[in-house]
């Protein structure tokens, strides 16, 4: 028994407990139910172990006292302690608690049966949810795609509408370019019967008034020798030539001067400039070879003398070069520099600026084309070897480099030989260190036609727009072409 009690006292199962109960004193009002309940559970789990050790050494005790010892106190203090412990109240109290613990156990399961109930309703509303979604769905797919068939059909609709209105257009254009054509077979009719007339006049009149006319188809020809064209060919040559020679040693430089102060570059000027002279050859021989064409097939109705046709063509423009439309020329070479990849300009600046060079420039190279054989332009391209019979150095050149970085006046030709020499700058490296000059659409800006073409009220004819042939193999096909003044032939 002795070692029983030793056994409890090493335990310390009773100062455990002691405080087990103080602290669930002082956490009581800050503990929830929950807390609290297991508190008490435990502190009773350790009474237990204790009483059950104290019985076992009221057990032992009692059995050492011999087999009456300790009746009476087992009588007077035990029993009634046991039955009091054990009394009516708490078996009563127990089947309170038994009955509640039913009646919620019957409440939950009513409550969890009637949320299977709720869950099951609410899982049918989700799958009829469901399944009118997913109608939803399909009626808006075949909407969708009943809406994009609509579209495509109306789209397919409107490019048939505007297919048929192109070609209603198409027909249209060609009908104006028929009745064009008419009125110009009209004004030819026209030009024929009054050479007749002049030729039945000057039958019944033997010495018939020579009148000079501004007609836009050639009249006959002034009473003069014929071959005057050759005749005056020297000196027509000599004088053409100096017109060139003083061209690049006056206007040139005024035109370079001008453009200078809108581009400080002058390179970019020089460019300009050159490009102008070379669009300005092209042009007028597109000019000449337009005129040349028309004057032969109005004189081949009445040519008759001793001298060609193509004598009396040549002598006839000699005559009437007054009657090329020079600013028409002008305004195709602005056009075709305006589109021009090799050269960049300011906003600020229009190539009408220059039009005085142009305009001698056109005169120079039409007139040219009258000689025999006529003189035109070298062919040159930027990069090319430096050949020094046609261009000499600039004095910003390298001396010591063999190609050409790019060129500043062209050379003049005839035939194969140079008859004034060309301006050129040489650089080293000049196709790897070459500046790409071609205009983009943000650094360029749109320009439209020039005003001087807006100028002329003379409607453009289809005559004036016959293919030429036989191009010269030095010069590039333009990409407009030449306009002359509208005279009715």
């Amino acid at each position: 028994m002795a070692e029983n009690l030793r056994r409890l006292i090493c335990n310390e199962t009773c100062r455990v407990l002691q405080e087990k109960l103080e602290n669930w004193y002082k956490d009581y009002h800050i503990n929830s139910c929950d807390q609290n309940l297991n508190r008490c559970c435990e502190i009773l789990e350790l009474n237990s172990m204790i009483q059950g050790q104290l019985f076992t050494i009221l057990n032992q005790t009692a059995r050492e006292g011999g087999q009456y010892a300790g009746v009476e106190t087992i009588k007077s203090r035990l029993l009634p302690w046991l039955g009091t412990s054990t009394g009516g109240s708490p078996f009563e109290t127990n089947a309170c608690l038994i009955q509640d613990s039913i009646e919620r156990d019957r409440q939950l399961r009513e409550l969890a049966c009637t949320r299977n109930h709720e869950m099951q309703h609410l899982e049918k509303e989700l799958n009829s949810t469901r399944l009118q979604l997913s109608i939803v769905a399909f009626i808006l797919v075949k909407m969708h795609v009943l809406t994009r068939y609509s579209l495509w059909l109306s789209l397919k609709a409107s490019q048939t509408q505007e297919e048929n209105a192109l070609r209603s257009l198409k027909r249209l254009n060609d009908y104006e370019q028929q009745v064009q054509m008419l009125k110009d077979e009209i004004a030819i009719l026209g030009a024929q019967k009054s050479v007749l007339q002049s030729r039945l006049a000057r039958s019944r009149s033997p010495s018939p008034r020579p009148c000079r006319s501004r007609s836009p188809s050639p009249l006959p020809m002034r009473s003069c020798s014929p071959g005057r064209a050759r005749l005056t060919n020297a000196s027509r040559h000599a004088r053409l030539v100096a017109r060139f020679s003083d061209i690049y040693a006056q206007e040139r430089l005024d035109a370079q001067t001008l453009l200078r102060s809108y581009i400080d570059d002058l390179e970019t000027v020089q460019r300009i400039i050159y490009v102008a002279a070379v669009e300005s050859f092209h042009t007028a021989k597109m000019a000449f070879r337009q005129f040349k064409m028309r004057v032969r097939k109005t004189l081949s109705l009445s040519h008759a003398g001793p001298a060609s046709l193509e004598d009396t063509v040549m002598d006839y423009i000699v005559r009437q070069e007054d009657l090329y439309d020079v600013q028409a020329s002008i305004s195709e070479v602005i056009c075709s520099m305006n589109i021009n990849p090799k050269i960049s300009f300011p906003a600020e600046v229009d190539f009408i600026m220059i039009s005085c060079l142009i305009r001698e420039l056109c005169r120079v190279a039409f007139s040219m084309q009258t000689l025999d054989p006529p003189l035109d332009i070298a062919f040159a391209t930027d990069g090319e070897l430096y050949n020094e019979c046609k261009y000499r150095r600039s004095c910003d050149s390298d001396f010591t480099a063999p190609l050409v970085a790019y060129h500043v006046w062209p050379a003049l030709m005839e035939n194969d030989c140079v008859l004034v020499k060309g301006e050129a700058v040489t650089k080293r490296g000049a196709l790897w260190c070459r500046r790409s000059r071609s205009r983009s659409r943000s650094c360029s800006r749109s320009r439209s036609m020039s005003p001087i073409t807006h100028g002329t009220s003379h409607p453009r004819s289809l005559v004036q727009y016959i293919a030429w042939i036989s191009f010269d193999a030095v010069a590039p096909v333009p990409k407009v072409l030449c306009q002359h003044k509208s005279h009715a032939l």
